[in-house]
C-alpha cells in the first residue's frame, strides 16, 4: 500500500488542504487502512515539493480530527475514520471561505451566487 498524493498549484486549494483531503479520503475509503503508517513529514513533503511545515499542518489536522495518531516510534498512523463530519459546519466554513474570496476579487455579491449556482448546476455562467 501506497499513499498517492497530489498537489495542483493551478486549482485555488491551499497545498496543505489538498493533502489534507486527499488522505482524508484514501482512509475514508479504506484505501489507507487502519494502521497503515504515512510517510514521515519530511519525506512527503520532498515528494511533494511542499514545506516540512506544510505537511506538519496536515498531519495535526487529521490528528485533531482523529483520523491518525503519531508516536515516535511508529511514526503516523491511520486510527480509522472519524466520526462523520459535520455538514452544516462544514457548509458555513466553506461559505465563509467563499465569500472572503468573492471580496478579494472586488465581485459583486449577485455575480458570485450566480457563479455558485453555476457550478453546482454544471452549466457554464455564459448560457444561464
Amino acid at each position: 500500500m501506497s499513499l498517492r498524493v497530489t498537489v495542483d498549484a493551478d486549482n485555488g486549494v491551499a497545498p496543505w488542504r489538498q493533502v489534507h483531503d486527499q488522505i482524508v479520503r484514501a482512509i475514508g475509503t479504506g484505501a489507507l487502512p487502519v494502521d497503515a503508517r504515512l510517510p514521515p513529514i519530511r519525506q512527503l513533503a520532498r515528494d511533494l515539493g511542499l514545506a516540512s511545515g506544510t505537511i506538519a499542518r496536515v498531519y495535526r489536522e487529521l490528528e485533531a480530527a482523529g483520523w491518525v495518531t503519531t508516536a515516535r516510534a511508529k511514526g503516523t498512523v491511520v486510527t480509522g475514520a472519524a466520526p462523520q463530519p459535520d455538514r452544516p459546519a462544514l457548509l458555513r466554513a466553506a461559505a465563509a471561505d467563499y465569500a472572503q474570496r468573492v471580496r478579494e476579487l472586488g465581485v459583486d455579491p449577485h455575480q458570485a451566487v450566480d457563479a455558485v449556482r453555476a457550478a453546482l448546476s454544471d452549466t457554464p455562467l455564459d448560457q444561464q
